[in-house]
């Protein structure tokens, strides 16, 4: 391939691929910090638009609600507009203390 060109691919897929339970976790984390940051689904994908990855509040909404796959970029992308590592979108939620919601 010649340097400066992507590799594009194109996939066929049969049927829908079902969002397993890893998925369906980091839809809700998704939402629960976008929420604890005080942000719209509009602010988050304009933060996400402006560090280089293009989103609606569709897609947004679309991913939170599992109606749409987080692919790796996204979550990369979400997580630095969250200003959290991408990590954390995929662990376990912390127990918080009730009044203690900035930790999250």
């Amino acid at each position: 391939m010649a340097a400066g060109r992507k590799l594009q691919l194109t996939v066929m897929a049969t049927r829908p691929v079902e969002i397993g339970p890893a998925g369906l976790h980091t839809a809700r984390a998704i939402e629960r910090l976008r929420l604890v940051r005080g942000l719209t689904q509009h602010q988050l994908a304009a933060r996400c638009t402006a560090l280089g990855r293009p989103m609606t509040n569709t897609a947004l909404s679309r991913t939170e609600r599992a109606r749409r796959r987080c692919d790796i970029d996204d979550l990369v992308t979400i997580a630095g507009a969250l200003g959290i590592p991408a990590t954390t979108l995929l662990l376990p939620f912390p127990s918080v203390p009730s009044g203690d919601r900035e930790g999250c």
